[in-house]
């Protein structure tokens, strides 16, 4: 099979990427109708967003040192079917309670595309190329929040929210396709890892105990957390809240994840020039003003207009922070790039997963739990950002940290 063009390797591996806010935005506008249809409060149902992103945390622990002893094709397309498979027990869902768990078993295979594809670019290119290219698949990811909103609301009309995880199902098995025609193997024989199971939770364990890495990913997870509050709360807020009907909800959605795309390009032509700390430190400090403006215009009582442009803000910061805070990560890892991804979206989805969950657990029928909880996210960010940057100087000057 010859290598792809790196235009339609990007297209591909963002397509893998891009099937994790695929699924998760895609149904936001339905939470009230799930809800209505299950006997349940959208509380309840914001739940199943945080079963989703339990499932994306432990389902990366396994496909990470897969890919690093077998290759990134075949556990990539095994990964594939059990996300088709599990979108259609979705769709089938009698309960809450089952819907929860069809949507951890969904999660458990979409998450092989976001570690793969992470394994496959470390693969090819080195650390600046590497975050060029996670800025370009920002860009195809980006696409996502915009249009999935907008098509969730339109399928809400047109089939009911049974009918969004119907498309899904046909969206993996669609990507799986793409996978088996068109991404040839990135990791040759002699490269890969031949070691039992005690040699992986090494090379896990190596990831987690590598200070630096451990730092970088958890900044970028905080902001991704914050993320993950605002797609638990939004709904909630934008539609039950501030009145916005459940097939507008996607335009608003959709402008704050053009925003995400709109900074991911100007991290791509930052770390191009300066690094990739730069747009990382900038991200950062992007998402503490963003969501502090949030706080503050949610505590003084604001209307839609005045929470808005914090949260536009706070959203956008992410496309600035996750190529940076991924390529300057997965710089410290070749030869287990697999494992180091796998650890990388462990502790990321983990952190999106408490943030989610907060936002449910704090619910009291207002918007300042999604203030609150985003506002926690960025400032645990910025303070992990600054503990690195202690620590690399350390490093630089020749002493321990």
């Amino acid at each position: 099979m010859r290598a792809p063009s790196p235009r339609r390797l990007t297209l591909l591996l963002g397509a893998l990427s891009a099937i994790g806010p695929l699924s998760i935005d895609m149904y936001l506008p339905s939470f009230p109708s799930v809800a209505r249809a299950l006997g349940t409060s959208v509380a309840a149902v914001q739940l199943t967003l945080a079963t989703y992103l339990a499932g994306l945390a432990m389902g990366q622990l396994a496909y990470g040192p897969l890919s690093d002893r077998f290759g990134r094709r075949a556990p990539l397309l095994a990964g594939l079917a059990l996300y088709a498979a599990a979108g259609l027990a979705c769709a089938a869902a009698p309960s809450l309670a089952f819907l929860a768990a069809a949507r951890f078993v969904q999660a458990l295979g979409g998450c092989a595309g976001l570690v793969i594809a992470r394994a496959v670019v470390r693969d090819r290119f080195d650390v600046r190329d590497s975050a060029r290219l996670y800025a370009s698949l920002m860009l195809v990811m980006g696409a996502a929040p915009i249009l999935a909103p907008l098509l969730g609301g339109q399928l809400l009309l047109l089939g009911g929210w049974r009918a969004i995880f119907g498309v899904l199902a046909a969206a993996g098995l669609a990507l799986a396709a793409m996978v088996a025609l068109g991404l040839p193997e990135t990791l040759p024989r002699e490269r890969r890892q031949r070691h039992g199971p005690g040699e992986i939770v090494r090379a896990l364990g190596e990831a987690l105990s590598h200070g630096p890495f451990v730092r970088l990913s958890l900044a970028g997870g905080a902001v991704q957390a914050a993320m993950f509050a605002y797609i638990a709360g939004s709904p909630f807020v934008l539609i039950e809240l501030f009145g916005i009907p459940p097939a507008r909800f996607g335009l608003v959605f959709g402008a704050n994840a053009f925003g995400i795309i709109a900074a991911s390009q100007l991290s791509r032509f930052l770390a191009a020039r300066r690094g990739v700390m730069p747009p990382l430190r900038a991200g950062v400090a992007a998402a503490v003003v963003g969501y502090g403006a949030l706080f503050a215009a949610v505590h003084a009582g604001g209307g839609l207009w005045l929470v808005l442009p914090g949260l536009f803000l706070g959203v956008a910061s992410y496309g600035l922070v996750a190529p940076s805070a991924t390529a300057a990560a997965m710089e410290h890892f070749e030869a287990r790039a697999g494992s180091a991804s796998a650890v990388l979206g462990v502790l990321q989805s983990t952190a999106g997963a408490l943030a989610a969950t907060a936002v449910s657990g704090l619910a009291d029928g207002t918007a300042r739990p999604l203030a609150g909880v985003t506002l926690a996210c960025a400032l645990l960010a910025a303070a992990l950002l600054w503990a690195e940057g202690v620590s690399a100087s350390r490093r630089r000057a020749g002493t321990p940290g």
